[in-house]
């Protein structure tokens, strides 16, 4: 009895759990972005925001990948490992045992034989008694480790989105810059002709001959090299949705017309991408795991207690034993303390990289809306440039007709005009891109198409 009573004071504790309780840290945002306003977004993960590009194909190529992409399908199977880890915890890890049994038959056969059965059980059982929390503590790191795993898909997500947008937008702007490409050898075939006919009345010399021919040759070296960028655009799209690529090819080959430009730019204050950004949800997860195992080092400093029991028997007795063991390290309390100082110093490192991924957050927002505002006006202003250089070459056109250009003079307008109009439509794809950018940044779509099992438990009501 004095003995179970000098463990009165260990039982007591066991209500306890050694080690930092986790707290998110505070960390200070500023109330808007340079040049943003102070309205704030509404839960955007679930937004579908690539429809805004009105595109039916590639509205169906997202529905397609979000199910088949290897990479997210990679991402959700980490939430199936993490779960499963989750349940080895708890009572499951403080609980131990195992049973056996086993039946012989026995006999002689001197004297006519005779024979009798021999029927033997075993039964052993552990529980741990967690005093001082530790196992407690290993539950807390596995639910933050399902809470990273659980996040880390939207932020898979949303690098697959962002992939599938640029390589459908940069396929779409070379089959555009292929059209604008096959219009300017068009323009091109029109003046060598004219040059032609002209050599032969003896109104232009074989030089300027020579260099009409060049200019058009030039022209069509350019289809190639676009016609190339295309195809592995669309190589690229394949692979993405983990589709054979000939089929996609025949679809995309029919053309369509490039991305527009949505007008929707908003994006909230910074407050807001500590919500909606996944990959600082993953972080804050990783941090609230390593200050779990910091508990989890700690209770390894102290005693274990933990009781065991075995009840065996045979066909002619029975016996059991029951009682409590306690463990407690000794000589190896440096290695252990040395182990809980490195678990501390994990944690101070994942709360920097928590800290971290909220900047770098706020400054993919700012960069997004400046390069999106600047893209827009460069698109713009190359358009009306591109016009321009068109009018201009067909002014200068009808003037070489009419003998008041030169040859060199109009073929220098001629490749202005190319250059403009290839500019102001890789200008317009950039916008188109930047304005993807922008939604990602802010955590658009990290949650769409999310099944149940990705979606995080919602947190207890605060008592």
């Amino acid at each position: 009895m004095m003995r179970f009573m000098k463990l009165v004071p260990l039982m007591v504790l066991a209500g306890c759990a050694v080690g930092p309780d986790y707290k998110t840290p505070a960390v200070p945002v500023t109330t808007q972005f340079v040049g943003g306003d102070t309205s704030p977004l509404a839960q955007v993960a679930y937004r579908a925001w690539w429809r805004d590009y009105r595109d039916p194909l590639l509205n169906e190529l997202v529905e397609t990948g979000m199910k088949q992409s290897l990479d997210i399908l990679q991402a959700q199977e980490r939430i199936r490992q993490a779960r499963a880890q989750l349940r080895q915890t708890g009572v499951n890890e403080a609980l131990s045992g195992s049973a056996s049994g086993s039946k012989t038959r026995s006999g002689v056969t001197k004297g006519g034989g005779s024979g009798w059965d021999n029927a033997t059980g075993t039964l052993d059982a552990d529980f741990v008694l967690d005093l001082f929390g530790g196992l407690r503590r290993e539950r807390e790191a596995a639910k933050a480790n399902l809470a990273a795993s659980q996040a880390n898909v939207g932020t898979e997500r949303l690098a697959w989105l962002a992939e599938l947008v640029a390589d459908y937008a940069d396929a779409r702007y070379y089959q555009q810059a292929l059209e604008l490409t096959r219009k300017t050898i068009a323009t091109r075939q029109d003046t060598f002709n004219i040059t032609q006919q002209e050599v032969n009345a003896g109104a232009a010399t074989t030089l300027e001959q020579a260099e009409a021919e060049a200019a058009l040759e030039s022209a069509k070296a350019d289809l190639p090299n676009y016609l190339a960028q295309f195809r592995a655009k669309v190589f690229a799209i394949a692979t993405l949705l983990n589709v054979p690529a000939g089929p996609l090819m025949d679809r995309m080959e029919k053309g369509a017309a490039p991305l527009r430009i949505p007008t929707d730019s908003a994006t909230g204050v910074p407050a807001d991408l500590l919500r909606n950004r996944p990959d600082i949800r993953y972080y804050e997860a990783v941090l609230h795991q390593e200050v779990a195992t910091v508990g989890v080092d700690t209770a390894a400093l102290y005693p274990s207690l933990s009781l065991s029991g075995t009840v065996s028997g045979t066909s002619k007795s029975t016996s059991w034993s029951f009682g409590p063991t306690i463990t407690q390290a000794i000589f190896n309390q440096g290695s252990l303390r040395a182990a809980r100082d490195a678990q501390v110093s994990a944690a101070k490192q994942a709360e920097i990289d928590y800290r971290s991924a909220i900047t770098s957050a706020v400054e993919d927002v700012q960069v997004a809306q400046s390069n999106l505002r600047q893209y827009r006006a460069q698109a713009a202003q190359l358009n009306r440039a591109a016009q321009s250089y068109s009018k201009a070459l067909e002014l200068g056109r009808t003037t070489y007709r009419n003998g008041g250009m030169t040859l060199l003079d109009l073929l220098d307008t001629d490749r202005s005009e190319a250059s403009a109009r290839i500019s102001a439509a890789s200008a317009a794809n950039s916008a188109a891109q930047e304005w993807a950018t922008l939604q990602i940044a802010i955590g658009a779509g990290a949650g769409y198409a999310e099944s149940p099992e990705e979606a995080p438990a919602p947190k207890a009501a605060a008592k």
